[in-house]
C-alpha cells in the first residue's frame, strides 16, 4: 500500500472557484523521495496542504499511510523556504519546539527534557551545528538557519517531510551542501519525502521520482523515474546521464510554457 496517495483529487479555494488543482493521483511508496516541479501558480504548494491536512480537497480523496486525511496531520515534519525561526528562541529550543506541542512528546517533556536536548544536541551535531545550540537565529547565516528549520521538521521523527522551496533563497554553494546534507540524513534514517521545487538539477540529485505539473490548474503531466545510483555526489551533477535527466524535465517544462 502507498504511503501518501492521491485519488483524483481537485480542490478549488473558493467554492464555485477556479480550480489551483484537478484529477490529480499519484502515489508516494514509504521512504520514497519524490520532488514536485512545474510553473509557478501551478499548485505544488496545494498539495503540501492537502497531505498535512491544512486544506480538504474539493474532490477526490487524500490518504496517509492508509487513511483518509481529514483534518491536521501530526505526523508530519514541514520546511519551507523561510526557515521561520522563533527569533526569541536559542536554536536548541527552536529545534525542541515540535516536542513541545505534538504528543506523545509534549506530555513527557517535563519528565524528558534532558534526553530530548541529547537528541536535539546530536541532531545539530549532524548537519554541522554543534556549537550552536545556544546562538539565535539573527547570530546564525541562511544556509544555518535552514539546516536548523530541518532538524527542527525531524525532531519528533515524523513519518512524512514536506520539503517547500526549503533551499530557494539561498546562494548556489550552500544549496548543494544541504542537498548532499540532506540525502545523507534520509540514507542513514530512510523517511518520506515531499519535496516542492522550482530547481531541477535539485529534483533530479534527490528524488527517487519526479512529477511535472501543468499550469494552473495543475495536473500530474509526467512522472519520470530517476535512474542515478545513490548515494549521489556533486560530481555527478556534471555528468552527461545527470544532465540528460535534467534536460529531460526541463523539456517538459519548455511544453508546458508554450501551452
Amino acid at each position: 500500500m502507498s504511503f501518501v496517495s492521491f485519488d483524483r483529487v481537485s480542490l478549488a479555494y473558493d467554492e464555485g472557484g477556479p480550480l489551483a488543482i484537478e484529477d490529480v493521483s499519484l502515489t508516494v511508496d514509504a521512504n520514497e523521495f519524490v520532488a514536485v516541479v512545474g510553473p509557478s501558480g501551478c499548485g505544488k504548494s496545494t498539495l503540501m496542504k492537502l497531505v498535512s491536512g491544512l486544506s480538504k480537497p474539493s474532490q477526490g480523496v487524500v490518504y496517509l499511510s492508509g487513511e483518509q486525511v481529514k483534518g491536521p496531520q501530526k505526523s508530519i515534519g514541514m520546511a519551507f523556504q523561510a526557515s521561520n525561526l522563533l527569533p526569541w528562541r536559542t536554536t536548541l529550543q527552536n529545534i525542541l519546539l515540535p516536542l513541545e506541542i505534538v504528543q506523545p512528546y509534549r506530555s513527557q517533556m517535563r519528565r524528558n527534557r534532558r534526553e530530548f536536548e541529547e537528541q536535539a544536541r546530536a541532531l545539530l551535531a549532524r548537519v554541522g551545528l554543534a556549537g550552536c545550540e545556544d546562538k539565535f537565529p539573527w547570530e546564525l547565516s541562511g544556509g544555518m538557519q535552514q539546516r536548523a528549520s530541518i532538524c527542527r521538521a525531524l525532531i519528533h521523527k515524523p513519518r512524512l517531510l514536506m520539503l517547500d522551496e526549503p533551499f530557494g533563497a539561498l546562494d548556489a554553494f550552500t544549496r548543494e551542501e544541504l542537498w548532499c546534507m540532506l540525502q545523507d540524513l534520509w540514507q542513514e534514517s530512510p523517511f518520506t519525502v515531499v519535496l516542492v521545487t522550482h530547481d531541477l538539477r535539485e529534483a533530479v540529485f534527490l528524488a527517487d521520482t519526479v512529477y511535472v505539473m501543468s499550469k494552473g490548474p495543475g495536473r500530474i503531466l509526467v512522472r519520470k523515474p530517476i535512474d542515478l545510483p545513490r548515494p549521489r555526489t556533486l560530481e555527478d551533477t556534471y555528468t552527461d546521464s545527470f544532465a540528460s535527466q535534467v534536460h529531460e524535465l526541463r523539456e517538459h517544462i519548455g511544453r508546458i510554457r508554450q501551452t
